[in-house]
């Protein structure tokens, strides 16, 4: 089903699936504040390191001290 939709939409369908909403879900839960320990439990985790995979927001440039500083 879901690559009937990605053909519609003229999405690649290689990189569209189950595991890749399920993952973007993941991660916009955790760009948008929530706790990943409720993401852990949501996701069926039993590691916290496993959910850490989502958890972009560290690797990001406007997350870094750096990036506030003006010179």
């Amino acid at each position: 089903m879901l690559a009937n939709y990605a053909k519609a939409l003229q999405i690649d369908v290689a990189g569209f699936g189950p595991h890749a909403l399920r993952a973007t879900a993941a991660t916009n839960a955790l760009d948008n504040g929530a706790d990943i320990a409720k993401v852990q439990e949501w996701l069926g985790h039993a590691n916290i390191a496993t959910t850490r995979v989502y958890d972009r927001r560290q690797s990001r440039p406007e997350d870094s001290p750096t990036f506030k500083v003006t010179y």
